[in-house]
C-alpha cells in the first residue's frame, strides 16, 4: 500500500499535496469552513458549470470574492493563451486563492494560472468526467500543441454527489472511459519498463489497477445515475491524479490511448472538425490500442530494420498537423527516437514483450464495457473514419515524449 510521505519499496518517497478530497452528498456545504483562512478568492467557471454550482459556491464565500470569471458558452472551452489571459485579467495581485467550479478545462486553467501566481487553488467538481482533478499536470493547448505543464495539485477537491449525478451523461461516460483507459496505459507502463527500463512502482500500479477493477463493471449503474456508482467513479478519477503525483509522472493514468485522444483533439481544433469529450476518445482509443496489441501477438514479426526516411516523415507530419507541425518535429528531433533502431532489442526481448501485451483484456471485452454505457463502435467510426484513425495510429505518438505500444506497432507492423 502506498503511504503518503513514506519511503516505498521502489525507493521513492511518494507525496501528494492534496489536503482534502470530499466526495459525498452536500459536499459544497463544507467549502466555507475549508476556505476559512483565505480572504481574496477568485471564482472561475464557465456558463454551464456556473449554472449547476455557482449559487451554492458563492453563498459559501460571498464576502471574500475578489474577482470572478464565467466563460461564455462558445462550444468547447479551450485552455489556450486567450483563456489564460482572461483569467489573469480578473485575478488581482493580492488574490490568495483560485476557486474553480467545473471539470477538466476549468481545473487546468486554475492549475496553470495558480501555479504561475504561486497561489493555492480549490476545485468544486461538477462532473465525474476526467482524471485530472488531483493531477499535478495542467493539460493546455498552447501554440496549437497539446502540452502538459508541470504545475501543482489542488489543496481541496469537493465532489458533491448531488451535482455530479446530474452531469450530462456524455460527461459521465467520459469519466468511465478515462478509467477504462487504464487497462491500456498501465500496460504501456509495463511495456516501457520491459523495453526501456523505465522507473516502475508496483505499489502505485496496484493502487491504480485496484481502482480500475472497482469501477469497470459499474456501467449500468452509471447510466442509471446511482449515487454510489457516481461516487465510486469520482473517487477513482481523483485517485488517478494521486497515483500520478505518487509516481512523479503520468504513467499510471496515461498512455497510447491518451495519445490517440490528444491527436483527435489537436487535429480537430486545427481543422475545425468535431471530436469527442476526452474520456470518450480515451475509451474508444483503448479498444484501438488493444487491437494493435492483438495484431502484434498474432504472429512473430520478421524484425527487419526499417531505415528512417526523414523527408517522408516530415512531409507526413506537415500533412497531418499543419500549422502545428514545427512543434511536433522539434519535439521528436529532441528525443531522437525515430533514428533509434530497436529491432535487435525487440527480437531479444520478444517473449517478455508478448507476456506484457497479453495482460490486457481483449478488444471485444473492452468494447462490451463501452456497450454497457451505450458507446457503440459505430459512433466512433462515424466520427473519425478510417483515414483519420490510420493517421492517428501513425502520428499520435509524435505528440508526446512517452514510449507506448504505438512505437512498437509502427516499428514492427506499421
Amino acid at each position: 500500500m502506498v503511504v503518503n510521505g513514506a519511503k516505498c519499496r521502489c525507493g521513492k518517497v511518494h507525496t501528494c499535496g492534496l489536503k482534502t478530497a470530499l466526495v459525498r452528498e452536500n459536499a459544497i456545504a463544507e467549502l466555507g469552513a475549508l476556505a476559512a483562512e483565505y480572504h481574496k478568492i477568485v471564482y472561475v467557471a464557465d456558463k454551464n458549470t456556473d449554472a449547476v454550482c455557482g449559487a451554492a459556491v458563492r453563498a459559501q464565500v460571498a464576502e471574500k470574492l475578489a474577482g470572478s470569471i464565467v466563460y461564455p458558452d462558445e462550444g468547447f472551452l479551450v485552455p489556450n493563451e486567450s483563456a489564460v489571459e482572461r483569467l489573469e485579467a480578473v485575478t488581482p495581485p493580492d488574490a490568495d486563492l483560485l476557486l474553480g467550479g467545473g471539470s477538466g478545462v476549468i481545473q487546468d486553467l486554475c492549475k496553470y494560472v495558480s501555479f504561475g501566481r504561486k497561489l493555492p487553488y480549490f476545485v468544486v467538481a461538477t462532473a465525474p468526467s476526467m482524471d485530472g482533478y488531483a493531477s499535478s499536470g495542467a493539460a493546455m493547448i498552447m501554440g496549437g500543441m497539446k502540452i502538459t505543464y508541470a504545475a501543482h495539485v489542488p489543496e481541496v477537491i469537493l465532489g458533491d454527489v448531488n451535482v455530479l449525478k446530474d452531469a450530462p451523461m456524455d460527461m459521465i461516460r467520459a469519466g468511465y472511459g478515462d478509467i477504462l483507459g487504464k487497462f491500456s496505459c498501465l500496460n504501456d507502463w509495463k511495456l516501457a519498463v520491459t523495453v526501456n527500463g523505465e522507473y516502475f512502482c508496483q505499489e502505485v500500479y496496484d493502487m491504480m489497477y485496484g481502482m480500475l477493477l472497482q469501477v469497470k463493471d459499474l456501467g449500468p449503474e452509471l447510466l442509471a445515475r446511482k449515487p454510489a456508482a457516481i461516487a465510486a467513479l469520482t473517487e477513482a478519477l481523483i485517485g488517478a491524479g494521486v497515483a500520478m503525483a505518487y509516481a512523479g509522472n503520468s504513467r499510471p493514468a496515461s498512455g497510447s490511448e491518451h495519445h490517440l485522444s490528444h491527436f483527435f483533439e489537436v487535429v480537430g481544433l486545427l481543422r475545425g472538425e468535431p471530436y469527442f469529450l476526452h474520456g470518450i476518445d480515451v475509451a474508444y482509443s483503448a479498444v484501438v490500442t488493444e487491437k494493435l496489441r492483438e495484431k502484434l501477438l498474432a504472429k512473430t514479426p520478421t524484425f527487419t530494420p526499417k531505415p528512417f526516411d526523414r523527408a517522408a516523415w516530415e512531409a507526413e507530419i506537415r500533412r497531418v498537423y499543419g500549422t502545428s507541425a514545427d512543434g511536433v518535429i522539434a519535439l521528436q528531433n529532441r528525443l531522437g527516437w525515430h533514428e533509434q533502431d530497436r529491432t535487435a532489442e525487440y527480437r531479444e526481448k520478444w517473449d517478455a514483450i508478448c507476456s506484457v501485451l497479453r495482460e490486457v483484456p481483449s478488444s471485444d471485452e473492452l468494447q462490451r464495457y463501452l456497450d454497457s454505457v451505450e458507446l457503440p463502435p459505430e459512433r466512433f467510426t462515424a466520427q473519425y473514419g478510417d483515414e483519420k484513425l490510420a493517421d492517428a495510429i501513425r502520428c499520435a505518438m509524435d505528440l508526446k515524449d512517452r514510449y507506448s505500444v504505438l512505437w512498437l506497432y509502427n516499428a514492427l507492423e506499421g
